[in-house]
């Protein structure tokens, strides 16, 4: 709380103090509402963080009258256009955090509605399963089948994938067979052409020939100077 005759300093350093002592209490006050498991009544800690919140909105509210008040009294030579820009700025943070309150008390409360309409489905159905334990038997294998047809789709489309995988490299055997045939077909009516591959072929022999018995000799020279 500001005592009488502070200045406009004091005050604006006072209101920017509970402006991030808010800041620090909204950041809490916002991880109740992300917790895994939500209790069904406000903690102890979420209404203590929540009143302090309620009374650091307040003290600003005085603070920031005070400081009206304060830049009402002055003249019109020493009041500036800067003063009435910070006093505007404290207003609109002031503002801005009572939204952000109001948003995380309902954030809050969705949250712990559905923990606890969550909670009470899963008490009448575990009620539900004791008092009945033929159909509880029989859900648990409706679901064991669920499971297995969820199985069975899944190695379905692999063995469809390997099948597509094996159909294409069948047809891809069956071109490169075609192209051979084209190709020797074409070589056949070609005047000339076996022969001139005939030659070919047995000079790369004769050159592969000439080659190794060039490099047995260089090997066999290399082991006798040795």
């Amino acid at each position: 709380m500001s005592t009488p005759g502070q200045g406009w300093a004091q005050l604006r350093q006072q209101a920017r103090a509970l402006e991030t002592q808010t800041e620090t209490y909204l950041h809490t006050f916002s991880q109740f509402s992300t917790q895994a498991s939500i209790p069904p009544k406000p903690t102890d800690e979420e209404r203590s963080t929540e009143t302090k919140l309620q009374e650091l909105l307040e003290k600003r509210e005085n603070v920031i009258t005070q400081l009206g008040r304060l830049l009402d009294s002055e003249s019109t030579l020493t009041s500036s256009a800067l003063k009435q820009n910070n006093l505007a700025l404290l207003r609109d943070k002031l503002a801005d955090h009572r939204r952000d309150l109001s948003r995380l008390r309902n954030s809050l409360q969705e949250a712990r509605d559905r923990a606890n309409l969550l909670g009470s489905v899963r008490d009448d159905i575990s009620a539900y399963r004791a008092a009945n334990p033929a159909a509880a038997e029989a859900e648990y294998m409706l679901d064991e089948r669920g499971r297995l047809d969820r199985s069975h789709d899944v190695a379905d489309s692999v063995l469809s994938q390997a099948y597509a995988v094996r159909d294409n490299f069948t047809i891809q055997r069956e071109t490169l067979a075609s192209i051979n045939r084209r190709i020797t077909m074409a070589a056949s009516q070609v005047p000339g052409i076996n022969t001139l591959i005939n030659r070919i072929s047995a000079k790369k022999r004769r050159d592969g020939i000439i080659m190794g018995s060039f490099i047995a000799f260089c090997f066999l020279m290399f082991w006798f100077f040795m």
